[in-house]
């Protein structure tokens, strides 16, 4: 066994601040180890002026740190799981799934309104088609504005009145000890999340024993049942593709339910249903519900 592991991690604040956790937790469960953190730059963080059709699952944020992963030059790399495409490169594989953190989304405004309380007309930033189409379902009235840039200076964006609210993730405001700023967390029923949303993903080399037996421990089973089911979904929705889908799987006793939503990129043609079944058949709920959306659409 190596003495030094060395993770992978983007070196914006809050994918630091997620691997340092992790690897506190390596640390504690191995303490004859010595851990270090590489900082990767990643496409997406070289090209924040850009905007991208679909930042959530294009791979722009984990395809370097995969490319020092196969290299060699790191024996782990600690990506947030909705980053991830659905096909990972030969030779890669997930080892573990961290416990997730709320994957729901939430509103930052001024003067800590809630969604429904902002006039006609707000002005709303969010870096997501996904969130766009459902805001613009939920409230027409309201200024859907695409935005770019890390969690700070978006909020940065409301507080210094650029906007009126932003919407983002629960889990990075949470991670960064911000709960603080949340004006309102949004309901599933009108925001599903980005598939893998809350969770981390530990990539390793597929066939690293060693690696593989450090990590597999953080696996949380009901969070790595629950994001196979979403993968699953947007795998045989066409992954990569452009039209908006979000989802979340949620996990009680043996049974997992999955909530899936579908749209055309212009937020036309919206379909949204649930499927569940025993946790354990997680990729065929994926499926299911997949086929069920594709009816709909259809009809």
């Amino acid at each position: 066994m190596k003495n030094r592991v060395i993770v992978g991690s983007r070196g914006s604040k809050l994918a630091l601040i997620q691997t340092e956790q992790f690897v506190a937790g390596l640390k504690k469960a191995n303490p004859h180890l010595e851990f270090s953190i590489s900082r990767i730059v990643t496409g997406g963080d070289r090209e924040q002026h850009k905007q991208f059709d679909d930042i959530e699952g294009s791979g722009v944020f984990v395809k370097e740190l995969e490319t020092a992963l196969l290299d060699g030059k790191i024996d782990l790399a600690v990506h947030s799981l909705k980053d991830m495409p659905v096909e990972l490169p030969l030779g890669l594989c997930l080892a573990a799934v961290t416990k997730r953190v709320d994957p729901r989304d939430v509103l930052i405004s001024n003067g800590v309104k809630r969604l429904v309380d902002l006039p006609a007309g707000a002005s709303i930033g969010t870096g997501s088609p996904r969130r766009t189409i459902q805001l613009n379902a939920y409230r027409p009235d309201l200024k859907a504005c695409s935005i770019r840039g890390n969690v700070d200076s978006r909020i940065r964006r409301v507080t210094g009145g650029e906007l009126d609210g932003v919407i983002i993730a629960a889990a990075g405001l949470i991670r960064l000890g911000w709960e603080d700023r949340i004006s309102e967390y949004l309901p599933v029923e009108h925001f599903l999340p980005a598939v893998g949303q809350g969770a981390l993903a530990i990539e390793t080399r597929f066939g690293d024993k060693e690696i593989a037996a450090l990590v597999r421990p953080f696996n949380d089973l009901p969070t790595e049942q629950s994001v196979t089911a979403e993968r699953a979904l947007l795998r045989a929705l066409g992954g990569g593709c452009r039209a908006p889908i979000a989802a979340l799987g949620t996990v009680t006793g043996e049974i997992l339910k999955l909530r899936g939503m579908f749209s055309n990129p212009d937020g036309s043609n919206m379909r949204s249903t649930v499927e569940e079944g025993a946790a354990t058949g997680a990729e065929e709920i994926g499926i299911r519900l997949a086929k069920k959306l594709l009816k709909l659409r259809a009809s």
